[in-house]
């Protein structure tokens, strides 16, 4: 009598299929594509350009306080469109549990220059104590101008 042996493992296929999972993983990277630029929470402004900006990394933050003024002068709270009046007191409002009392200003380049001191004056008198302006780095001077050499004989 002779024992029958079968051989199951030979018969198993170990390779990974990975064309379905690159074709969800594709699907995925387009969906985030077209959702990423839905999702800042700025109204479009152009900002202005200064050669020396200061680095303010705070204002990125999801919790920080952004008062926006395009150039048709009209004033946002983050993404909510405000009137100058209320602006003090919903800024009031938002920074009443934060130990910083710090805002940032994105003020459009044609914006008018009295809108933009009402809308600081608005938010000094509600109790912020610092406002950051944000600008961009201007890029044509940047690439241009050499650094400044020390004068002679120092």
């Amino acid at each position: 009598m002779a024992i029958v042996v079968r051989n199951e493992g030979a018969k198993v296929n170990s390779n990974i299929n990975v064309t379905p999972m690159v074709d969800v993983m594709l699907v995925l990277l387009i969906v985030f594509m077209v959702i990423t630029p839905m999702l800042q929470n700025k109204v479009n402004i152009e900002l202005a350009k200064v050669t020396d900006p200061t680095n303010m990394p705070d204002a990125d933050k999801e919790d920080s306080v952004v008062v926006a003024i395009t150039r048709d002068n009209k004033v946002y709270l983050g993404q909510n469109q405000v009137s100058m009046a209320d602006l003090g007191a919903k800024v009031a409002d938002m920074l009443q549990n934060k130990t910083e009392k710090q805002i940032f200003m994105r003020a459009d380049a044609r914006a008018q220059y009295g809108t933009v001191m009402d809308a600081i004056d608005d938010v000094r008198t509600a109790g912020v104590d610092q406002v950051g302006l944000l600008t961009d780095r201007r890029q044509d001077q940047a690439a241009t101008t050499p650094p400044p050499t020390p004068p002679a004989g120092q």
